[in-house]
């Protein structure tokens, strides 16, 4: 646990940095640019499928029947919003794992751990393929705890714990595939998965506060830059 709070640590004071100040907030802008247009674009279809969908239903003709269609109208407009939220956070994401990565990557390996050698486990497919299944578990998982949202506290949980693992599975493995063999990353993860996740938990937390929430991509993949090769100079160590 010290370990995860040590490297949130540092992860916020590289913030400042030159080359992570540069970045900070590319990701979250970037993608707030590219969902503003999206929706704008495709506001109408989108929610006239919504509408369509929940007019073809038995629900539709009873409040037909009490003059309250609105409600469909109301309930497209809500289903879209919820759709775009998670978008807007994978958008940001694998923004700053293609753009930002590399550079955080470097800038930690180079400041904190100059020594730790490059074993080149990793590769540009190995980082797509694990986006692509990151993704598609989170959107499964996202749509199966939809219905935690109308419990209260489900509406604070569901999407807390959605995106701490989708934190810890994108940036895990792009943080080590410059610098550790499969079988070290496979280690890795068998001997720290549960620190991941609390780590995961603890910058997706970062997401309800203002104005930080803005920098969490990029604070994101720090920490874990910094708890991987952190890590991965430890299980060197204790292998010599």
């Amino acid at each position: 646990m010290s370990a995860v709070i040590q490297a949130l640590m540092r992860a916020g004071g590289n913030l400042l940095e030159p080359r992570i100040l540069a970045l900070l907030l590319l990701p979250v802008f970037g993608s707030f640019v590219l969902w503003a247009v999206l929706t704008w674009v495709f506001w109408d279809a989108w929610t006239g499928f919504v509408s369509g969908a929940v007019g073809s239903t038995l629900v539709a003709g009873w409040l037909q029947s009490w003059s309250a269609m609105w409600v469909i109208d109301y309930t497209a407009v809500l289903a879209v919003l919820i759709a775009v939220l998670p978008a807007l956070l994978v958008t940001a994401l694998v923004i700053t794992e293609i753009v930002a990565m590399p550079v955080i990557v470097r800038f930690v390996a180079e400041r904190y751990y100059p020594a730790l050698g490059h074993a080149l486990g990793g590769s540009v497919a190995g980082s797509i393929a694990n986006a692509m299944l990151a993704i598609a578990v989170f959107a499964m998982l996202w749509v199966i705890t939809l219905p935690l949202w109308l419990t209260g506290i489900g509406a604070v949980l569901a999407p807390l714990l959605t995106s701490a693992y989708l934190n810890q599975r994108l940036f895990r493995y792009d943080a080590m595939a410059d610098h550790a063999d499969r079988e070290e990353f496979a280690q890795f993860v068998r001997l720290y998965r549960g620190d991941l996740y609390v780590l995961g938990i603890l910058v997706s937390m970062l997401l309800y506060v203002p104005l930080l929430n803005l920098m969490v991509p990029v604070l994101a993949g720090l920490a874990f830059t910094h708890f991987s090769l952190g890590r991965l100079a430890d299980l060197r160590r204790t292998a010599v």
